[in-house]
């Protein structure tokens, strides 16, 4: 063997090793609880202020016009599915995220699982 092969299996051996250490290497701990407890707490959030906001409007409009209260009723029932509309929003932004993850990994892993091969 000459000196460069010798150079270049210790290059490719050297990739081989930051790999596997980057691979063994301990990953930040995220706390998967606390994670879904602060989405559970951001979609009861939305769905409050959405009652909060309508109840608001529609009391102010029945004190202002000296109605019944057919005004706070409605504007409380449209901030209620205003209120479900911006959690489900909210839900569906985080199972695309999270479909997002799960492919990416997926995706990783065909890929190192291909670059070992073409290095076998």
């Amino acid at each position: 063997m000459t000196e460069d092969d010798q150079k270049q299996r210790l290059a490719r051996l050297e990739a081989r090793l930051a790999e596997a250490r980057k691979a063994q290497a301990p990953k930040p701990r995220v706390d998967e609880h606390y994670s879904q407890a602060n989405l559970a707490w951001r979609m009861v959030i939305e769905l409050v202020a959405g009652l909060g906001i309508g109840f608001s409007i529609g009391y102010g409009l029945d004190s202002l016009f000296g109605t019944i209260p057919i005004l706070l009723v409605t504007f409380t029932l449209l901030g209620l599915a205003a209120g479900v509309k911006t959690m489900l929003r909210s839900a569906k932004e985080i199972q695309e995220k999270i479909e997002a993850e799960e492919v990416s990994r997926q995706t990783n892993g065909a890929d190192k699982a291909a670059r070992e091969d073409e290095r076998d």
